[in-house]
């Protein structure tokens, strides 16, 4: 596996995907493509991604620990097998109270069939 990719046809272990470094926050690409991507991320006790929001739907999957969640000024606490979707368009924050590992996937394509 390198630092950019996971290996295709390899049996993975999410939660020991990617590692904790104190004082950091890691991310690593599972897949990464035009129509979507999905990432492995490790946040140490502290550590917050800034306020921001996408042009699409983010699936967050909580593999360890508890992350808090905030969207829209609505905090919510997601504990270890948890999921909360961040709609497209909210500013979202994401904490980390302790430390947490999460998966992330984003879905770039179908929006176009959606109607407002």
């Amino acid at each position: 596996m390198t630092d950019s990719e996971f290996e295709k046809s390899t049996v993975y272990r999410l939660v020991d995907a990617v590692e904790y470094v104190s004082g950091s926050v890691v991310i690593k690409s599972i897949l990464t493509k035009q129509t979507g991507t999905v990432t492995v991320s490790s946040f140490d006790s502290g550590e917050e991604m800034p306020s921001k929001s996408s042009p699409f739907d983010s699936l967050i999957q909580i593999l360890d620990g508890v992350a808090e969640i905030i969207i829209e000024e609505k905090s919510s606490m997601v504990e270890a097998g948890g999921i909360i979707i961040i709609p497209a368009h909210a500013k979202n924050r994401i904490k980390a109270i302790s430390r947490f590992k999460m998966l992330t996937t984003i879905i770039k394509a179908g929006y176009e069939d959606i109607r407002l």
